[in-house]
């Protein structure tokens, strides 16, 4: 029982630390597919770590865009993820059709 709890403390507290994924790319949650994908490019080609080699903090935002992209530009992650927020991460992704 101590593990279980131990085990959702993790889930809750890893979940809790991450950014909104429509704060990271500037994006309304009724954002269309195009204006998601519009948002991570401009912030991809922003923080790109080839265009900010001197900033430290560029690094971890262009990973923080791709992980946002990653999920809003899919629409069965995007759906998961309005329904349950970072929790869906936790459940995964899988489709019906993948199983």
């Amino acid at each position: 029982m101590r593990w279980v709890l131990s085990v959702l403390s993790v889930v809750v507290t890893d979940s809790s630390k991450k950014r909104d994924y429509y704060e990271v790319l500037g994006v309304k949650k009724d954002a269309t597919k195009e204006e998601i994908k519009k948002a991570y490019y401009q912030g991809a080609m922003k923080y790109h770590p080839d265009r900010n080699k001197d900033n430290k903090d560029a690094n971890a935002k262009f990973a923080e865009l791709g992980n946002a992209w990653e999920v809003l530009g899919d629409e069965e992650k995007r759906k998961k993820y309005d329904a349950f927020g970072h929790d869906a991460e936790q459940m995964g992704y899988e489709t019906e059709s993948n199983s």
